[in-house]
């Protein structure tokens, strides 16, 4: 399985590209598949399931020219729209989902009952071995270097550890801004590397000018952890509205959540609360800016097709 991960995905080099919210697109995949890489949306990104049914409608009809495709499901309590998109995707079909943040277990017994490969996002060697346990056909392990939601494991560390005690495919997902980065981390024993924030300044994304520059004008130093997006530490650009907001949960929510009972509904409104403070950030010109980015920014210098920020990684 280790050695065959790239034929099962018809994809020429080791990458995939990591689907982000707001950030990943039908354009953006169609751009992936045409260069030879794998590419993923989340499923967060449709409003609708007809809107969601249309993307995958045209990705599948890409397909002719080669390549992969999948989408990216959040699967805690949080994302009440996951079974409801489960059940599209494994409807009209996909190469693969990625799971995030809760239970895979639903998305596993449906995704391979139509032939549909399941990656699980795992930070650590404890939930990599339940995934495994429950059939999942590789695992993408998000180190401490990662955009978004990540580990706090290093990757060296993170996938040697993974590498000696289970059995699947490790893909390795943070910290990857330049060709080196990604030879860097094959050289640690990953199977292939997932790449997100390089994407973000893209000609087909389709968030804002402003966003895209952001990550032309930041670097490796201005990201922050956040908790004001899902109630789970996510990176940011510290912009000077991070700075004035702060990262932190607010007294009340520290407080709910210490209550078993009630925490998952503080992370629920926090997860809507945060996701619509992100999209107005995303999509408006606003001095209001929460731009989730990752330090590979780091090597951002211009924003660029998305087959020339490829041709970065396998020239």
């Amino acid at each position: 399985m280790k050695a065959s991960l790239t034929q099962l995905l018809h994809i020429q080099h080791p990458i995939i590209m990591a689907p982000m919210f707001l950030v990943s697109n039908v354009a953006m995949v169609k751009a992936a598949m045409q260069a030879g890489i794998a590419g993923c949306i989340p499923a967060l990104n449709y409003r609708t399931l007809p809107e969601l049914r249309e993307a995958i409608n045209e990705l599948k009809a890409a397909k002719a020219d080669g390549g992969a495709f999948g989408f990216n499901l959040i699967v805690n309590k949080s994302n009440t729209k996951y079974p409801d998109q489960l059940a599209v995707c494994c409807e009209l079909g996909c190469d693969f989902i990625i799971t995030s943040l809760g239970n895979p277990k639903q998305v596993i017994e449906e995704a391979h009952k139509k032939g549909i490969l399941v990656f699980c996002d795992v930070v650590n060697l404890e939930q990599a071995k339940k995934v495994e346990s429950l059939g999942c056909d590789a695992i993408i392990a998000v180190n401490n270097e990662a955009g978004g939601h990540r580990g706090d494991i290093s990757p060296k560390k993170l996938i040697e550890s993974l590498n000696a005690a289970v059995k699947l495919p490790v893909i390795s997902a943070g910290g990857v801004g330049t060709r080196a980065d990604l030879e860097e981390k094959m050289s640690y024993g990953a199977a292939r590397v997932s790449i997100g924030s390089p994407f973000i300044a893209s000609e087909e994304a389709g968030v804002s000018q402003e966003y895209k520059q952001a990550c032309v004008d930041y670097g490796k130093q201005d990201i922050v952890m956040t908790q004001k997006i899902s109630g789970t530490p996510c990176t940011v650009i510290n912009t000077p509205y991070v700075q004035e907001i702060g990262t932190e949960q607010t007294w009340i929510e520290k407080l709910l959540n210490k209550n078993k009972w009630l925490k998952k509904y503080v992370k629920m409104l926090r997860f809507l609360k945060g996701t619509n403070m992100v999209t107005k950030a995303a999509t408006e010109a606003t001095y209001k800016t929460v731009w989730v980015a990752g330090p590979t920014i780091e090597h951002t210098k211009a924003i660029e097709p998305v087959a020339k920020i490829i041709a970065r990684f396998t020239k």
